[in-house]
């Protein structure tokens, strides 16, 4: 883990962030739904179209396709190597996820846990921590993908096109 990334804070160095989306190429997605109006269908899309391997983990859907890539229940079950877990689960939830992830990271040669916006657990962030592997928290792949590399501004945003300050009435 790299030492400019402190959990415990939610403070990450832009450097760090896009070295990790830099070298990771497998992204296992804990939550990724069918549904295409879900959050975690568009940022599955998103980082298929960037040339991730997304590899889609809901039980409920094991064994058929999400976007083309085909579902497992558990990490466990991902034949190969994964690089990246994204966590689309509640905070509780991703405490457990977390668990799975140590107990077979150094099998599937997982080197960072990514929990999504609005997930945050410092429990499993320490217990991550210990077993040497990066955690990133309350942050989203898809957003950090496109802040960092100049994506926004395609759609109006960070252009300064675009503003949510009053103009003033002359």
């Amino acid at each position: 883990m790299s030492a400019s990334i402190e959990p415990s804070s939610l403070h990450y160095e832009d450097r760090d962030i896009a070295g990790i989306l830099r070298r990771v190429k497998t992204i296992a997605m804990v939550g990724a739904s069918a549904n295409w109006v879900r959050p975690s269908n568009f940022a599955m899309k998103y980082l298929l179209g960037k040339g991730y391997r997304v590899i889609p983990v809901n039980p409920g859907h094991a064994g058929k396709e999400i976007l083309g890539q085909m579902a497992f229940a558990t990490l466990s079950d991902i034949p190969g190597t994964i690089d990246m877990v994204d966590i689309f689960r509640g905070s509780d939830a991703a405490g457990d996820t977390v668990d799975e992830v140590i107990r077979i990271a150094s099998e599937k040669q997982i080197e960072v846990i990514w929990m999504q916006l609005g997930v945050r657990n410092d429990e499993a962030a320490k217990r991550t921590e210990t077993a040497g592997i990066t955690i990133i928290m309350d942050r989203c792949p898809k957003i950090e993908y496109g802040r960092l590399f100049g994506e926004l501004g395609w759609s109006g945003v960070n252009s300064g096109i675009i503003t949510a300050k009053r103009r003033k009435m002359t």
